[in-house]
């Protein structure tokens, strides 16, 4: 990496790392430990988590540490929801299931055109070796190709499909605040090889999308948390904003 950006983004993570930890993890640590338990021990969740382990693409800041997060915390979500709800254990597993299985998949092809729309293609591919019905299978796909954001929404056929899709979607958001400053694009922009010169020529359009995000939270609970996520985001890209242009970096 460029010693410019190993600068910059030591800087963006000193930036994280004195930030509280968001509320939606001091609020619900117990679902999260539940979701971690789930996807580490469920027999069909810990079997796709291992072969996206072994196949995941990790050189594009979506590869399988990114998967993971968004699979525990689109768990947790769906805890939280489902609790909300009442729903009853087995129908909870049963969203679980369908929500982990989709947080792994849903980046396996991030590097395509489309890659919503062709993660889910492939999803359907990958699941037809798994146990699970071609109803959890078409939630699985339908939730993967509606996590882009900025697109317009797939309308979901019932309750359970528009929650396993809004769940998967507000966890990969959650991304878009102090990771995305102290991993992922730091990785988008080593792959890409892109100068320091253009990077700083679409950072104002850049933080604009981030800022975007806010309002697109789609369940109850992400609407309620999301926006802390983004604000931390947005505060870390001012922050290192101030330091490329008032530092020691020649620019």
């Amino acid at each position: 990496m460029d010693p410019q950006y190993q600068s910059i983004r030591e800087y963006a993570r000193r930036l994280a790392a004195n930030l509280p930890q968001p509320a939606f993890y001091r609020d619900f640590t117990d679902e999260a430990e539940q979701s971690r338990h789930f996807m580490e021990h469920h027999p069909t969740v810990s079997k796709l988590r291992w072969h996206v382990s072994e196949t995941a693409d990790n050189t594009f800041g979506h590869g399988f540490a990114h998967a993971e997060k968004v699979t525990l915390d689109a768990g947790t979500l769906m805890l939280v929801e489902c609790g909300k709800l009442g729903e009853p254990q087995a129908k909870t597993d049963g969203l679980l299931t369908m929500v982990q299985c989709a947080g792994l998949l849903h980046d396996i092809k991030r590097r395509r055109k489309n890659h919503a729309a062709c993660g889910a293609e492939k999803a359907q591919e990958i699941l037809k070796d798994y146990e699970l019905s071609q109803d959890s299978a078409a939630a699985i796909c339908l939730a993967i190709k509606n996590h882009e954001a900025f697109q317009p929404v797939i309308a979901c056929p019932d309750r359970e499909t528009t929650l396993i899709s809004g769940c998967l979607y507000d966890a990969d958001k959650f991304r878009w605040g102090p990771d995305n400053f102290t991993h992922t694009v730091w990785e988008m922009v080593a792959f890409a090889n892109i100068s320091i010169d253009v990077f700083m020529q679409k950072y104002p359009e850049a933080m604009k999308r981030l800022a975007g995000i806010t309002d697109t939270f789609r369940t109850d609970t992400g609407k309620k948390y999301g926006p802390e996520f983004i604000d931390q985001g947005l505060k870390i890209g001012r922050h290192l904003l101030e330091y490329i242009h008032h530092g020691n970096l020649k620019i």
